[in-house]
Parts: C-alpha cells; structure tokens; sequence
C-alpha cells in the first residue's frame, strides 16, 4: 500500500464502490454520501487529499483541513481497505498528514461504536 496526491477519478472510483460502513458512518454523522463526497471533493481541488492505494486501484481517500488549533480529517473507503494491513499503513500516514498540516493535533471522528 502507498499513498499519493488523489484525483478526482480517485475519488470517484472510491464512491463508487463504497463500503456500507462508510455509508452507515455519515447518516450517524447527520450527512449522506453527497455531502462526504462534496466534501472530500473540495479539500482535493486544494491539494489536501491523499488516494491510498493497493496495486493500481485507489481503497481509500483521506483528506484532511486545518481549523482553528487541530486539522480535522474526512475519510472514505471501500469495502477491502478494512483489514488489518491496510488500517495499521492509514494509522501511520496520519503522521505523515499530520507533519503536512504543521504538526497540528488531528481530530478524528467516529458516530458508530463498531469493534473494527
């Protein structure tokens, strides 16, 4: 796995196949998929946005924005990103997005009490 710069056909490659999860994560959130879409779609036209990516297919996308004293993270991903590989190399890049946003606490969010 690796991650860089996302595109916009990055984007949507992963919308098209997202996972039920994501899906279930922005209605608990008070959003719908549009909106996460709409969302992660701006802070790519800003250059804030990474595709990561297995072989040659984009899994998941991360975005990230600064506010305030913290840089708030948006994500979305398909189905086969949830495993413990491709977690533990998202957990890691956070650092990395981290450093990007001038070493910022990152917030992250989860709405549904899900053990994976």
């Amino acid at each position: 796995m690796r991650a860089r710069a996302a595109t916009v056909g990055d984007l949507e490659d992963v919308f098209h196949g997202l996972s039920k999860r994501m899906s279930d994560e922005y209605v608990a959130a008070g959003k719908d998929s549009k909106s996460a879409y709409d969302n992660l779609m701006m802070n790519l036209k800003e250059g804030r946005a990474h595709a990561l990516v297995e072989g040659d297919r984009a899994v998941a996308i991360i975005a990230w924005h600064e506010h305030a004293d913290a840089a708030d993270t948006l994500f979305a991903a398909r189905e086969d990103f949830f495993n413990a590989a491709t977690v533990r190399f998202c957990k890691r890049h956070i650092r990395h997005v981290q450093a990007l946003a001038g070493n910022l606490p990152i917030h992250s969010r989860s709405w549904l009490d899900r053990p994976d």
